[in-house]
């Protein structure tokens, strides 16, 4: 087969899931191309081998007309047999351009916590929990199938030599809590200013602890923000933002806990450290043997029920993090476990398998759907874009908050476990 493969963007957090399974399915003997934007994670994919093609820079705007034209023309050219494109603005874009003009089957992944409505329903859809699979297929999804975003546990295990993450930080031997994300005002922010609250709380009561925020995004000026006050209350620096790694495994080896959700989340477990699961409305839960069942059916996150999400998650971080900081035998312990669990089901491989039959199945069926059920696709992606294009604007327009990276929205899952 050969291969186009279109993420969203270009910039840590679940895009590494996409260049990764990328070349999984290279590594299984296929022609695997990666048509991206720009962004630090350019460089991943150089380094993993596979063949990297600039986006038209025209396409800054999405979904773009620009982005479904040059899509037509490469899969053309390049005698492409199928694309991956992953979250909404990309599947919307080859929608429009390979399936739609070039006849060519796509593949869309969505490992974001929700699925937009306006999603096509007839492309073949890829998501990364049960609760999500159950709902697209409920939604009218035709074809869904589950990959839980996989981790690489060779290259993401204990034993990875961090090097000078700590000394070019300037960071004590103290207790360091990670967390690598985007830092995106959806999902993210909530809980980036919460950890940042109940650090400065536990350094200003003598708790040893230090934070690193690893990543980038339109969100910096807030968490800068928290991060000072944070060390101001401490009466010394005790949270540190480090910017963008395209390549964050020293920070995962460096961390003695890691705070997270999704597919970071996983990779640092699948370096055998203890995780905070991060989520919004105040959610935050260890992830241990017992709440292990709802992460594996919800996904690596949650949905608390507070109004004052952020007090109520410094305060909820806050009570974990003073018994699991003192206790360093259960930090082994979680630490042991969450490898385990990694290894057993988010291994790569696995995830490569399941991506190749996905992808066989899918160009094997590719004269599908009807011309009907296609035309239908067509008004019910379109209105649904347009609608949602119309509303972001409408919020601009009365000074509310929009998305700064078109993302998906929140996903409603119900509130569940410890808040």
């Amino acid at each position: 087969m050969k291969v186009l493969v279109y993420p969203h963007t270009m910039v840590l957090g679940g895009v590494l899931n996409a260049i990764e399974m990328a070349a999984a399915v290279r590594d299984r003997g296929h022609e695997v191309i990666v048509l991206s934007r720009p962004g630090p994670l350019v460089e991943a994919v150089r380094q993993l081998g596979l063949e990297h093609i600039p986006l038209d820079a025209k396409a800054r705007r999405v979904p773009s007309p620009y982005a479904a034209a040059q899509l037509t023309r490469l899969v053309k050219n390049r005698g492409i047999d199928i694309v991956n494109a992953w979250e909404w603005p990309s599947a919307v874009e080859a929608f429009a351009g390979a399936r739609l003009r070039a006849g060519l089957p796509v593949v869309c992944t969505v490992f974001s916590m929700s699925v937009a409505s306006f999603m096509p329903r007839t492309l073949p859809l890829i998501v990364g929990s049960e609760e999500i699979a159950e709902r697209a297929a409920a939604a009218g999804h035709a074809s869904v199938t589950l990959i839980e975003p996989p981790v690489d546990v060779q290259a993401n295990a204990p034993g990875y030599d961090p090097g000078p993450f700590r000394t070019e930080l300037g960071l004590g031997a103290g207790p360091l809590l990670v967390v690598v994300c985007r830092l995106a005002h959806e999902l993210k922010l909530e809980g980036l200013l919460a950890a940042c609250d109940a650090v400065g709380n536990l350094a200003a009561a003598d708790v040893k602890v230090q934070l690193a925020v690893v990543g980038d995004g339109p969100a910096r000026r807030e968490v800068e923000a928290a991060a000072a006050a944070a060390n101001a209350h401490a009466g010394r620096r005790v949270v540190i933002l480090t910017g963008e790694l395209y390549d964050p495994r020293p920070a995962y080896a460096s961390a003695d806990v890691v705070l997270g959700m999704g597919g970071s989340a996983l990779r640092g477990m699948a370096f055998g450290k203890p995780l905070v699961v991060q989520g919004e409305r105040g959610f935050w839960e260890l992830a241990t043997a017992e709440s292990a069942p709802m992460f594996l059916r919800q996904g690596w996150y949650g949905l608390g029920s507070e109004a004052d999400g952020r007090a109520a998650g410094a305060q909820r971080l806050e009570q974990i993090l003073r018994e699991l900081l003192d206790d360093t035998a259960t930090q082994r312990r979680l630490g042991e476990y969450c490898r385990a669990l990694v290894v057993e089901r988010y291994g790569l491989d696995r995830a490569g398998t399941v991506l190749e039959e996905v992808f066989a199945e899918a160009i094997e069926a590719s004269n599908q759907p009807s011309p009907m059920r296609l035309a239908a696709d067509v008004v019910h992606t379109g209105v649904g874009v347009l609608r949602h294009k119309s509303v972001r604007k409408w919020r601009r327009w009365r000074g509310m908050s929009v998305a700064s990276d078109d993302s998906n929205a929140v996903a409603s899952i119900p509130s569940r476990g410890r808040q």
